[in-house]
């Protein structure tokens, strides 16, 4: 059983008494204690206390993951600042609006990206002080990290910490909008794990002899609650800076990972690599995977190499990451059916699906999936109506389409937004792009509805091709009729180049639109 931790400076100064000189983090073969990691957000904490601070003042992060990374994380709980953590993927301008949008006032930025801060930062009225991690610029005029560090006392704060405060802002991706910032208290790393814990709940066993990969990003959900959870079990993380599939091979066998938390395309990458099938998985005892759909082949030859158990996880930002799981009992390659869910609600996590009248449907019946969880997001950084329309008794409405069948299995189908109606029928992209994906020629698809103005909406496809093909618009269309119900084939195609996409690699669906829609008076859906 762990420690009944309630907020990071809690979980920060109890590990370090219990593990002072046991390791927490690996980075780039330098070893660093829970002793350390305390002692180092210590100071970190009171260097940002000195710079006089607003209240819950926010303090955010571009840089790459490292040991700096967690320093900072901590000395920001420890000083009651709001970390918030930025995708060092983003452009000037998007970093920009993220900056502005939370109100940042400190700044921790990785070397690499002091130029794209330089662009910026006459725009950025609010940051008092930049700090760079990592410097290798002797002239910059801004602080260097270590040496900024170095010159504070190593003394916890004497502050109050309480579960409901908020500790880390984390903003979304944006694939319908402007990114929003979600406000995550403390108690979202701590409540679901131990609920499960009460109710004798072992879910993936992470423990004290545990060494974890990380090599899902800080400044993701994803990343940020796994480092947490693997230091709440009292285990060692092994940090990659950013995710290269060999090196990530590479350190599994070297330090005997045991557990692995990846996104599909992750595993991917790492099956393409030359050194896959000789690399040593033996150590491994646990594989989490999430994010987007695993396709059934990449499953079975994970499986096949790591000889685990797998985990698939489904959540979000918002619901403070996993809210539902298919365990590894689940994961039975001759049930295809059942692989094709994302899982069955986790204890102390109420799943429901509604109509647009926000009414409960009937098991089987599509509608917009909604979660309770005792991790769920505050609530977003300034925004009034998005809360209204996302928060909701309590319930995040994640703005996907789904389904639960009779044993209680939550089945993902689209993302809400994204239906089409077509002559009174809800239509789901995913369904139409699945089959078309099948095509040989097709490289990537992404289908949207258009105004029409005898059905409403029809379906509409973007088409990639693979190098050598040259395909009609009548051989997809043709395609898709002999393969879907007529009313689901779209009704025209256009070849791209490529798909637009966000820093995450997601579609922009709304990019696709705009041209159609920008004209409407309203969004039909």
């Amino acid at each position: 059983m762990n420690p009944d931790f309630q907020t990071l400076p809690e979980l920060s100064t109890k590990q370090a008494a219990l593990k002072t000189n046991e390791v927490a983090l690996i980075y780039e073969d330098e070893f660093f204690t829970y002793g350390q990691l305390d002692e180092n957000s210590n100071r970190v904490a009171q260097g940002l206390l000195k710079l006089d601070l607003s209240p819950e003042a926010r303090v955010a992060i571009l840089a790459k993951d490292s040991l700096a990374s967690y320093e900072i994380l901590f000395g920001c709980a420890k000083a009651n600042a709001v970390l918030v953590t930025i995708n060092w993927r983003l452009v000037a301008q998007e970093v920009l609006f993220i900056l502005n949008d939370s109100q940042t006032e400190v700044l921790f930025v990785g070397t690499e990206f002091l130029p794209l801060v330089n662009q910026i930062k006459l725009d950025l009225p609010k940051i008092k002080t930049i700090v760079v991690i990592e410097s290798t610029n002797t002239t910059t005029t801004h602080q260097d990290y270590t040496a900024w560090k170095d010159q504070q006392p190593n003394q916890l704060p004497s502050l109050d910490y309480h579960p409901e405060d908020v500790v880390v802002q984390i903003y979304t991706s944006g694939t319908t909008g402007l990114p929003k910032g979600v406000q995550l208290a403390h108690y979202s790393f701590f409540r679901l794990m131990q609920g499960m814990q009460a109710q004798e709940d072992a879910w993936m066993d992470l423990n004290d002899r545990d060494t974890l990969l990380l090599s899902l990003p800080m400044f993701h959900i994803g990343g940020l609650w796994w480092v947490i959870q693997g230091m709440i079990a009292g285990g060692r993380g092994v940090v990659l800076n950013t995710f290269v599939p060999w090196r990530a091979l590479e350190l599994i066998a070297q330090y005997q990972i045991t557990k692995v938390a990846m996104v599909p395309a992750m595993i991917q990458f790492c099956m393409a690599e030359p050194t896959f099938d000789t690399t040593d998985f033996s150590s491994v005892q646990g594989f989490l995977y999430g994010g987007s759909p695993i396709a059934p082949a990449l499953l079975r030859k994970a499986m096949d190499a790591f000889q685990c158990g797998f985990f698939q996880i489904y959540g979000m930002t918002e619901t403070g990451n996993m809210a539902v799981c298919l365990r590894p009992e689940d994961h039975d390659l001759a049930n295809e059916t059942r692989l094709k869910a994302a899982g069955k609600p986790l204890p102390g996590v109420e799943v429901k699906v509604t109509n647009p009248a926000g009414e409960l449907l009937p098991t089987g019946q599509i509608g917009e999936i909604c979660i309770k969880s005792p991790s769920r997001m505050i609530g977003y950084w300034n925004r009034a109506k998005a809360n209204e329309e996302t928060l909701i008794d309590g319930w995040i409405c994640t703005g996907d389409a789904g389904y639960q069948d009779e044993e209680g299995y939550i089945f993902v189908c689209d993302r809400v937004k994204d239906m089409i109606i077509y002559a009174g029928e809800n239509l789901f992209p995913a369904e139409i792009e699945a089959v078309l994906s099948e095509h040989e020629a097709i490289a990537e698809v992404a289908v949207i509805g258009v105004p029409n103005e005898q059905w409403g909406e029809t379906p509409k496809a973007f088409v990639v091709q693979k190098p050598g093909y040259q395909l009609k618009r009548k051989e997809i269309i043709a395609f898709a009729k002999e393969r879907m119900a007529d009313f689901k084939v779209p009704r025209s195609v256009t070849f791209v180049e490529k798909l637009p996409r966000n820093p995450s690699g997601k579609v922009l669906k709304r990019v696709l639109r705009d041209p159609y829609w920008n004209a409407m008076e309203r969004q039909v859906n």
